[in-house]
């Protein structure tokens, strides 16, 4: 039965959940307080991971968190603050950071980034769309062994999890990436990730979407959902009262700020991360993580992107520049010869990732509400993880069987 559904979110689950549900014969609206056309489905690496299986919420992290707070230039920082929500997902976080938590994680983290690979390829291999992706792999460049063998641990286990590893030398490494001078002892390669170029693809979504009849509601911010016996009666924007049989909460890190409308407190924390863009060949063909950095490097169409850090300090778009002269000096660090200018630094753009404290998003509906389905909390992997999320949803609305166990998934979960 054909449902009139509302999506709150614009990015790449918003547009992809509407994708889905206009697949499955339903009438979609999507609203998103920006033009669509700026956000972290813009500002990302454009991986497609199913490598990066290991939670963010790792043993470990809450010390390395610890050590970096106090280094203005580190990957990643945690802004303390002495707000409940931000107490809350601390605690949460350390919680989730346990060996054996980790480990039931690494095959829901690593199926949904399958299925969600699989379906970016369906997309391209149909005729509604033409946009860059490539099945390159991924390459964990590393400058020390002690970084080297810690990847290879990983490396390792993918290959138990069917994904495909192998550990590279200096000279292996070089040979794949013949145009640079990369200055690495080694690296651990992964056969199963692809790329895209996220700014090539979203306007294509985003048309697609038009085209096919969806109703886009741009620079429209939803003020208030109304709520009557655990159902949402109507969600009141800045223009307008607007009613629908189902709604489809994706509004990245803001939607904790409407989950509490219905009474659901969401653990998101938004985590900022910044891109340069080098618009010049400069040889690079394989997406590169710089291990020791925690820099991402994308070959995409027109340029090459340098993507990094993780910023866990509320809503904000504020550029620290001490962090984007990092990026770049890790950068030329790796790569001998490259010089980022003052121009391209002056480009950088930042996203916010709305970051769970377990590194597993939330998909589903809340026992609070009957008509509202989550989708947000993806960290650093909502590009790589929206067509997957869009699918999902779906199927929930569509009352079909999911692709995946939601379990894991479900919004109401305990840490």
């Amino acid at each position: 039965m054909s449902k009139k559904v509302i999506v709150i979110g614009g990015g790449i689950v918003g547009l992809s959940t509407a994708y889905y549900l206009l697949k499955e014969g339903h009438q979609v609206t999507v609203i998103d307080k920006s033009d669509f056309t700026t956000g972290a489905s813009y500002v990302n690496a454009g991986y497609l991971t199913p490598s990066h299986f290991i939670s963010l919420a790792a043993p470990g992290m809450i010390t390395k968190g610890i050590q970096w707070m106090f280094n203005a230039a580190s990957p990643f920082y945690v802004k303390p603050r002495l707000e409940s929500e931000f107490l809350k997902w601390t605690w949460a976080f350390k919680k989730s950071a346990t060996a054996l938590k980790v480990e039931k994680s690494i095959p829901v983290i690593k199926n949904i980034n399958l299925l969600s690979r699989d379906l970016y390829e369906e997309m391209k291999a149909s005729n509604e769309f033409d946009f860059h992706y490539e099945r390159k792999g991924l390459l964990m460049a590393y400058k020390t062994d002690k970084a080297g063998e810690a990847e290879w641990k990983v490396g390792q286990r993918a290959n138990i999890e069917g994904l495909g590893a192998k550990h590279l030398s200096k000279e292996e490494v070089e040979k794949l990436e013949p145009n640079t001078n990369i200055d690495v002892k080694g690296a651990v390669y992964y056969d199963c990730d692809a790329h895209t170029t996220p700014s090539d693809f979203m306007p294509q979504l985003l048309q697609y979407l038009k085209n096919q009849g969806i109703e886009i509601l741009a620079k429209e911010e939803v003020k208030d959902i109304e709520i009557s016996n655990q159902t949402i009666s109507k969600v009141i924007t800045d223009k307008r009262e607007i009613i629908a049989d189902e709604f489809v909460l994706a509004a990245g890190s803001w939607s904790p700020l409407l989950s509490k409308k219905i009474g659901l407190n969401l653990l998101i924390q938004a985590g900022k991360g910044y891109r340069i863009n080098v618009a010049r060949e400069i040889g690079i063909t394989i997406p590169t993580i710089l291990m020791e950095a925690k820099v991402a490097v994308t070959p995409m169409t027109g340029f090459t992107r340098f993507a990094g850090t993780m910023e866990v300090g509320g809503i904000n778009h504020t550029i620290n520049p001490v962090r984007v002269n990092a990026i770049a000096q890790a950068g030329e660090n790796y790569y001998k010869g490259l010089k980022i200018t003052a121009k391209e630094k002056s480009d950088v753009q930042c996203g916010l990732r709305p970051c769970s404290p377990d590194g597993v998003p939330f998909i589903g509906k809340s026992t609070k509400c009957t008509n509202l389905t989550i989708a947000s909390g993806h960290a650093m992997m909502g590009w790589s993880l929206g067509p997957a999320t869009g699918k999902l949803v779906s199927e929930i609305i569509s009352n079909k069987k999911t692709s995946l166990d939601l379990t894991p998934f479900h919004p109401d979960r305990k840490f």
